[in-house]
């Protein structure tokens, strides 16, 4: 895959929306140092970090990777059709442990549904800070096993085993074993 500079795209994009470093940080609710940092490629974000920042532009993970993918009225799909939403966040990170691997179905916001294919390396985590979004998901795990967080609620789930909730409530996502788990899962509307 072609090495992919997170940080020269998010600054190309913030400028385009008319925002200054400091607008963005205060629309994402994240410290300015942290958007300085990733578009000078000092630092590389997380998923759960990349997702606040560029809700703050209104901006899908999606449009951020793929911006010249056009909608398709598309209902089957194959792998090679799926939106890749992560790898390309993990190209400029050698050392990454526990990398996540998000794939979802078609144009989530066309169809107000997001639909994820998900891997969690072992080691892999959403991130300490709580993700917080204004959606209802739900997911099955499908192999493997992941520790979910929910407000105050956790809970390690199995192969079989599901979730439902309302995103609002903070949550978080970590495989703590030593095999790799796979969730499928759907948010609406959509997060990504």
């Amino acid at each position: 895959m072609d090495d992919f500079d997170v940080g020269g795209r998010l600054k190309e994009m913030r400028l385009t929306a008319g925002l200054s470093q400091r607008d963005l940080a205060k629309a994402s609710g994240v410290p300015h140092g942290q958007i300085s940092m990733i578009e000078t490629n000092k630092s590389s974000p997380s998923v759960a970090s990349l997702r606040k920042i560029l809700g703050g532009m209104s901006v899908t993970m999606s449009e951020f990777f793929e911006p010249d993918r056009t909608s398709t009225n598309a209902v089957f799909f194959k792998p090679q059709d799926l939106r890749d939403l992560t790898t390309r966040l993990y190209s400029m990170r050698e050392d990454t442990v526990g990398r996540i691997s998000l794939v979802q179905v078609g144009d989530a916001r066309a169809h107000n549904l997001q639909i994820l294919h998900e891997r969690y390396e072992p080691g892999a985590d959403t991130g300490e800070a709580m993700i917080e979004h204004p959606s209802s998901e739900g997911g099955i795990v499908i192999a493997g096993e992941i520790e979910v967080t929910v407000g105050q609620q956790v809970a390690v789930l199995k192969a079989g085993d599901a979730y439902l909730f309302n995103s609002a409530e903070p949550h978080r996502f970590r495989n703590t074993s030593d095999r790799e788990a796979i969730v499928v899962s759907a948010c609406t509307p959509p997060y990504l």
